[in-house]
């Protein structure tokens, strides 16, 4: 191989990883709600009473989790899968990392929640567990409603 081929095939090369690097990049729009959250079935105070403790604990949390990702979130979207660019927001380095940081501290804020809760939810009565996690669904099904507000 003579040297100016080497150079070309190294250039080739380069080029090619510089574009798959940007193209990676392009398609990293970051969401504001995770398209996970979500509600599956909400239930009536017969069904939750029917249920162990374990299993309400296990909705309770589920439920918590949904409210801390997407309330703080709902000037924007109340809906998952919304990204900032989708709203307009401009897809720049200091918006990117302020939603980064801000996606960083919800994660923190829940594990420890969730955490906290694993020690001390077990000795909720059952009856307020049920309150709770039927205050929640009714909260979450408004989100349903809220551009009726704008």
């Amino acid at each position: 191989m003579t040297p100016h081929f080497k150079l070309n095939l190294l250039t080739i090369v380069l080029l090619l990883f510089t574009t798959m690097a940007f193209a990676q990049k392009k398609g990293d729009d970051q969401i504001l709600i995770r398209g996970d959250l979500n509600i599956k079935k909400y239930h009536d105070r017969e069904e939750l009473e029917a249920m162990q403790k374990g299993k309400l604990l296990d909705l309770y949390n589920i439920r918590i989790e949904i409210i801390i990702n997407i309330l703080p979130n709902i000037a924007f979207a109340s809906k998952p899968g919304v990204t900032m660019t989708s709203l307009g927001i401009p897809d720049t380095k200091d918006n990117r990392k302020a939603l980064k940081e801000n996606l960083e501290a919800t994660t923190t804020y829940f594990d420890n929640t969730i955490e906290f809760q694993k020690m001390v939810l077990p000795y909720s009565d059952k009856s307020n567990l049920i309150a709770a996690i039927l205050f929640y669904e009714e909260t979450l099904k408004a989100l349903h409603t809220y551009n009726d507000f704008n």
